[in-house]
Order: C-alpha cells, then sequence, then structure tokens
C-alpha cells in the first residue's frame, strides 16, 4: 500500500528521457489554419497546434520499460512469443477466456457486434461513445443510453455518475424482450458523459438483472484503470483494496469487453477482444482472420504485442494513478475558478466544459461546442473536441431534419505522462481570454457532411450575426 502522500503538490512519478519540439503559432497563422480546415479541428495539420487536447487515444508517452520491451518483438507471423506475453498479461488482468487482439477498439466493436447483432436488435449502454454507436448502428440496430439521471445534468454532484440505470434497463429489456438485447455494455469510464465512473455496486447490480434475463454484459473497458480507482477513492469498502485486485474483480461480472489499449493500455497503437464464450470467439476469429490477421497478432507488429504487456501492468501502478486522476482534478478546478461551467466532479481521463450553459446565444443546432472548441485554438492553438450535436445530433435523412444531442460538451482530453503542469497552466490562461470574450463567439452550420461519424470529415463556416 503506498504512504499517503505528505505534501499538497502531486508529482509526476516519472522523469522525461525524450522531447518533442512545440512550434509556436500566431492567431494570425491560427485563423488561416482554421478557414484551410473549414473549422474542423481534425483537419489541422499536428504541427500547428501547441498543447494537442483532442484525445486521450494513443496520444500518451510509452515508459522506458516498454520501449525496451518493443525490441524483444517477436515478428512471427502465428504463435509468437510476443503473442503469449500479451495473452497472459490480459488474462492475468482481465480474467476471460479468450483474448483476440486488434489493431485498436473499434476494430474489436466491429467483430463484436457484427457475430452478435442483427437488425432491429437493441444494445443499451451507459452511454455510447461515438465508435461504439456507429458500429451498433451500422448493424441495423439501435444504441441506447440509460445512463443514470445525474449523468445527464453537467453540474450535479454524484461520485459515480457513469452508473446505469437499472430501472430504464428493465424496463427496455421488458418492452423489447430479451431476445432482441444481444447483449449489454457498461462503459468504464463513461467517455461520452463526463469521464464518469461506474460504482462496483452498480456493475454487480446490472450483472444480477442482467443473469434474470439471460442477458451478456460486456464493458466499454478502455478506461479500466481510472475506474477502479475511482472506485478505491470513492466507494466504501474498497479503500483498502488494491487497484488490481479492484479491477479483477470488477470483470469477474462480466462476459467479455472490448479494449482500445490506446488508453489504459499506454500505447499509441492496440486494442483487443474478449469473450468467455467458445463458440463465439470462433466466430469472432474467423472474422478476425477476413479483416484484421491471424488470431495471434490481430493486425499488430509483435512488438505492439509486447508493449500493450507491459502498459497494461504499469497503468495499475497507484502512484501513476494519483498522479492521473490530480493532473485533471487540477485542470477542471483552474476552469471552475475562472468561471466555466463543467461536468462535475471532474473525471478521470479529461474535463468536460458544458457549452450550452456557457455559450446561451448559441443555438443548438449552431453548434456551440464546435463554436467553443473552435475559439480555443484561435486563441491560443489549443485543440479540443465537440461533445454534442455535431457528435451526436440525430439526422433525419429522409426529411433532413435534425434533433440536437443530449448536452453540448467541450471534451478537453489529457495524453497520459505527457504534459507538465506549465502546459496545464498556460491552457487556463488561454481559457480565461476566451471567457472574457465569451459574448462575441458565433455559431456554425454544416456545409458538407457524411452520413455516418461526421464530426471527423464535416464542413463548418460561421454564422453571421443578424
Amino acid at each position: 500500500m503506498p504512504e499517503k502522500p505528505r505534501f499538497r503538490t502531486v508529482i509526476e512519478p516519472f522523469i522525461i528521457k525524450s522531447v518533442q519540439p512545440i512550434r509556436m503559432t500566431s492567431v494570425a497563422e491560427r485563423e488561416k489554419y482554421l478557414k484551410e480546415a473549414h473549422y474542423n479541428l481534425f483537419k489541422i495539420e499536428a504541427q500547428n497546434v501547441l498543447i494537442d487536447l483532442l484525445t486521450d487515444s494513443g496520444t500518451g508517452a510509452m515508459s522506458s520499460e516498454q520501449w525496451a520491451a518493443i525490441m524483444r518483438g517477436d515478428e512471427s507471423y502465428a504463435g509468437s512469443v510476443s503473442y503469449q506475453r500479451f495473452e497472459k498479461a490480459v488474462k492475468e488482468i482481465f480474467g476471460f477466456t479468450h483474448v483476440i487482439p486488434t489493431h485498436q477498439g473499434r476494430a474489436a466493436e466491429r467483430i463484436l457486434f457484427s457475430v452478435m447483432c442483427r437488425a432491429g436488435d437493441v444494445v443499451p449502454n451507459n452511454t455510447h461513445f461515438d465508435t461504439t454507436r456507429a458500429n451498433v448502428e451500422f448493424r441495423g440496430a439501435q444504441a441506447l443510453d440509460l445512463v443514470i439521471d445525474e449523468g445527464r445534468d453537467p453540474a450535479s454532484i454524484h461520485p459515480f455518475k457513469g452508473n446505469m440505470d437499472l430501472e430504464k434497463l428493465e424496463a427496455l429489456i421488458k418492452r423489447v424482450g430479451a431476445g432482441k438485447i444481444p447483449l449489454c455494455m457498461l462503459t468504464v469510464t463513461n467517455n461520452s458523459g463526463g469521464g464518469q465512473p461506474v460504482s462496483m455496486a452498480n456493475i454487480k447490480a446490472t450483472r444480477t438483472l442482467l443473469n434474470k434475463y439471460g442477458v451478456p454484459l460486456y464493458f466499454d473497458a478502455c478506461r479500466f484503470a481510472e475506474n477502479a480507482y475511482f472506485i478505491k477513492l470513492r466507494e466504501p469498502g474498497y479503500e483498502n483494496i488494491s487497484v488490481r485486485e479492484i479491477v479483477q474483480e470488477m470483470f469477474s461480472f462480466g462476459d467479455g469487453c472490448t479494449m482500445s489499449a490506446k488508453k489504459d493500455g499506454l500505447v499509441n497503437i492496440g486494442g483487443f477482444l474478449c469473450t468467455n464464450e467458445g463458440d463465439l470467439a470462433r466466430q469472432e476469429k474467423d472474422l478476425l482472420i477476413l479483416t484484421e490477421g491471424f488470431p495471434t497478432y490481430g493486425g499488430l507488429a509483435g512488438r505492439d504485442l509486447e508493449a500493450i504487456a507491459v502498459g497494461l501492468n504499469e497503468v495499475l501502478n497507484e502512484d501513476y494513478l494519483l498522479y492521473r486522476i490530480s493532473e485533471t482534478k487540477y485542470l477542471g478546478e483552474g476552469l471552475t475558478n475562472l468561471g466555466y461551467p463543467i461536468v462535475q466532479p471532474p473525471g478521470g481521463h479529461a474535463i468536460y466544459i458544458d457549452a450550452k450553459a456557457l455559450l446561451p446565444q448559441i443555438q443548438p443546432l449552431q453548434y456551440p461546442g464546435q463554436a467553443l472548441s473552435i475559439e480555443l485554438y484561435r486563441a491560443g492553438g489549443i485543440r479540443t473536441v465537440e461533445i454534442g450535436s455535431v457528435m451526436f445530433g440525430k439526422i433525419d435523412h429522409k426529411t433532413g431534419t435534425e434533433a440536437p444531442g443530449a448536452m453540448e460538451l467541450v471534451r478537453l482530453a489529457l495524453p497520459r505522462r505527457t504534459h507538465t503542469q506549465s502546459h496545464i497552466d498556460y491552457v487556463l490562461e488561454v481559457a480565461k481570454e476566451v471567457f472574457d470574450t465569451r459574448d462575441q463567439i458565433p455559431g456554425y452550420r454544416i456545409t458538407e457532411q457524411p452520413p455516418f461519424l461526421r464530426h471527423f470529415t464535416a464542413k463548418f463556416e460561421p454564422v453571421k450575426s443578424s
């Protein structure tokens, strides 16, 4: 058990051995880049970003032990030693019987839903993330979010705002029938809902309810270690239990999981799909061979499997998790002190600004989250991402009408082991300038968009004030 910190400052539990230069840019340059990118921050070239908080997926720094493990990479096509190390690490931590590597999390999602879902099915989740929802809907199934009501209110204070609403889940099962629900998912932590954790009690209760109707439970496990650390901090009875043991207990209630190792695997690429059901595993491996690769490499190099095996163990280090949660909390408290409305309390991997509350002059279908993201980049070169009506608005392609998303958020996702406190202080200085001029920020409209995952490639233009 680590000693309780004696000092107020939580330091990074590592030293920096390699650095990447940041190219400084001017406001005028950034305004030019925005126009060229049609005001879509995904289209801004990375060298023109000062602080990149677009995502925490694959953007973190790997450790010296991970780089050393990469040199051991066995690139045998079938049955490599690197796969054996990877499989051993996943089984020891997650406990599932069958481990299928994929090149990233969305590939695991595609395989899972391709095998388990049919048109007309319904897949409940506390909150689906964008690729999860898209993969469900691509199969002709319906993705339903059943997070507790507190999880839909950014300002509410609740220790586990990612919890599944069990009454809504049971009502859904009774309404559509268990035969139409091939699986239920829990996203830990709940990314689209503000990086909020799910309690162990809620995980157990969800499992018990699903057992009653014979519905399997799968986890979206991207940020499993952060979720476990919140359980240790906030759930009575777990304060003296190790994070590793909490993780093992969490997954003991599941039938499988999808995982993007680019998050709590602490790597730049990779993922996996797990299941306890042998027949499902055979079908999933058949599809894997068709689209990803042989089941012992799954679209990854042996060196990538080695890095994941090390990262999955490093992420359970409680000194690291204390630093990780403290870094996010520092940013959240700083923004709150400036007057920003954020999803409270601060989550694990990111801070989510409530753009609807910050920019009441911008209507939801003029995308306040997108507007705020654009202004943070224009003012200080900070790249963030909208999680609102651009990402989750519902479009009726027959009528052309659109319903806004449930919330209008801007996510500031912190890459792991990447930024120093002075970087975060700079973000807060830029945020203050934007806050002071928030009444002048215009809305935006979409000029071009694809049918799926439009936030990646859509084009925007400012809405001129009347």
